[in-house]
C-alpha cells in the first residue's frame, strides 16, 4: 500500500496536519486550484460563450466522472448543489395521496437532513416508518426487510451510516422493495469513493451523494442517479427551466420534460462547485475504489485495535466487512478532546451519542493512526481538554 502514499504530494494540507477527517471533508487536491482558475479564466475571457463552450453540459459531463465511480452508465448522473435538493427532487416525483401505497421506510440512523424532508411529507399524506437501531450502531436487516411491504412507496437507506460507519445490505433491501413494488433511494455519501458499489448491479432506482467527503471534491457538488428506465414516468414537481425539452424556447405553461437525465434538473447549476469537484473525482478514478477499500480495511482494523488497546470503546462494527471507512471512538470528554485535537492540527470530528470520528484515506500513513490515538491519550492524561469545557458551556 506504500505506493498509494505517492498521492500525498497531491494534497497540500497533509504537509502540516494529521488529516483524519476525510469522512467529513476530504483533503483538497493541489490541481483544484488550477481548475478554479480555469473557471475564472473561462468567465473572464469567454463571457456568455462559456455556456455553450462547456458550462451547459457540466451537470452530465461532471456527473459521468461520478458515474464511473458508482457503476452508473453514461448520462445517468446529474449534478446538483447538495443531497437535500436531490432527495427533494425524488420525492417530488411521487404521489403520497393517490392510494394506500404512501409509506416511506427508512432507518432511524439515517442522516437527519434526509429525515427532515421525509417528515415534512407527512402533511402530504406520507407515512414515515423508521426502523430502530438496538445498539446505536447497526440496523437489523430482518427488521428493515419486514418493514417494507405492499403499502411502501419509497425505501430510503444510507449505504454507510454516518454515525457508526455500518454498511447496510443494499442488494437485499432493493430486492425486497422491488418484490413489493416499491422504489429505493440510497444515500451513498459515506460510501462513494471508499466502499465499492455498483448502482446498476444492485438495481437501485435512485442514488444521491455529495463530493465533500471521500471524493475530495469540496462543497456545492451533490449528485443524483436515476435508473434510466424510470425517466419516462417520473415528472419532478421540484423543477425548472433546465428540465425542459427545449429550455431556450422559453415556452409558457406546464413543463415539457426533457427525455434525458436533464429532466431532473431545475435552475442554473453551480458551475464553480463542479469545477472544484472534478479533480477529486479524477483522482479517485485513477487510484481505484478497490485499492482504496483494501487499504481502508487494513488501516481501520489497525485503528480499532489501537483504540481498544488504549481502553476506549469503539462504536462501529468490529467486522471490517460491515464497516465503512470511519472508526468511531468513544472517549471521555469527547467534544472537548476533539477541540484540543483540532488546535494541535489533528483533524477529526465529534458526533453526540457516537464519539470521535477518525477516518484515514488512501493518502494516510500508518504512523498517523498511532499518533492520533497517542495524542488523544495525552490530552486526557494531562487534562488539556479542561480549558475547552467552560467555552463550550456557553
Amino acid at each position: 500500500m506504500s505506493d498509494l502514499l505517492e498521492w500525498r504530494k497531491e494534497f497540500p494540507i497533509l504537509d502540516n496536519t494529521v488529516y483524519m477527517i476525510s469522512h467529513s471533508l476530504g483533503a483538497m487536491p493541489r490541481r483544484t486550484r488550477e481548475r478554479l482558475q480555469e473557471y475564472a479564466d473561462m468567465w473572464s475571457t469567454r463571457g456568455i460563450r462559456a455556456w455553450e463552450e462547456g458550462w451547459w453540459m457540466m451537470p452530465t459531463s461532471v456527473g459521468d466522472l461520478i458515474g464511473k465511480i458508482i457503476g452508473a452508465g453514461q448520462g445517468e448522473v446529474v449534478m446538483h448543489p447538495n443531497v437535500s435538493i436531490c432527495q427533494s427532487i425524488i420525492t417530488s416525483c411521487l404521489n403520497f395521496t393517490a392510494s394506500k401505497r404512501n409509506k416511506i421506510v427508512s432507518e432511524s440512523l439515517n442522516f437527519p437532513s434526509n429525515l427532515y424532508i421525509y417528515h415534512s411529507l407527512e402533511q402530504d399524506g406520507a407515512r414515515l416508518v423508521l426502523v430502530p437501531s438496538e445498539d446505536g450502531i447497526t440496523v437489523p436487516l430482518d427488521r428493515m426487510l419486514e418493514a417494507i411491504d405492499e403499502q411502501t412507496l419509497l425505501v430510503s437507506v444510507s449505504h454507510v451510516i454516518f454515525r457508526s460507519s455500518f454498511i447496510q445490505d443494499l442488494k437485499a433491501i432493493t430486492a425486497r422493495a422491488h418484490e413489493v413494488g416499491a422504489m429505493v433511494v440510497a444515500d451513498i455519501y459515506q460510501s462513494a469513493g471508499t466502499v465499492p458499489l455498483n448502482v446498476q448491479e444492485i438495481g437501485l432506482d435512485f442514488a444521491t451523494g455529495g463530493s465533500v467527503k471521500w471524493l475530495c471534491g469540496g462543497p456545492g457538488a451533490g449528485y443524483l442517479y436515476v435508473r434510466r428506465d424510470l425517466w419516462p414516468r417520473l415528472e419532478p414537481r421540484l423543477t425548472g427551466w433546465l428540465a425542459h425539452k427545449e429550455p431556450f424556447a422559453f415556452v409558457v405553461g406546464p413543463n415539457d420534460y426533457a427525455d434525458n437525465i436533464y429532466r431532473f434538473l431545475n435552475g442554473s447549476p453551480n458551475v464553480p462547485g463542479m469545477y472544484a469537484a472534478m479533480s477529486g473525482y479524477e483522482i479517485i478514478n485513477e487510484v481505484g475504489v478497490a485499492a482504496i477499500r483494501e487499504k481502508s480495511v487494513r488501516q481501520t482494523s489497525r485503528l480499532v485495535g489501537l483504540a481498544q488497546e488504549a481502553g476506549f470503546r469503539v462504536n462501529c462494527p468490529a467486522n471490517a466487512e460491515e464497516r465503512g471507512g470511519t472508526v468511531v471512538i468513544e472517549v471521555p470528554h469527547g467534544e472537548q478532546v476533539t477541540t484540543e485535537l483540532l488546535q494541535r492540527d489533528y483533524l477529526v470530528d465529534y458526533r453526540p451519542g457516537a464519539g470521535i470520528r477518525v477516518a484515514p484515506h488512501f493518502y494516510s500513513k500508518d504512523e498517523e493512526l498511532d499518533l492520533t490515538i497517542r495524542e488523544i491519550k495525552a490530552i486526557l492524561e494531562t487534562k488539556a481538554y479542561e480549558r475547552h469545557s467552560a467555552a463550550q458551556a456557553h
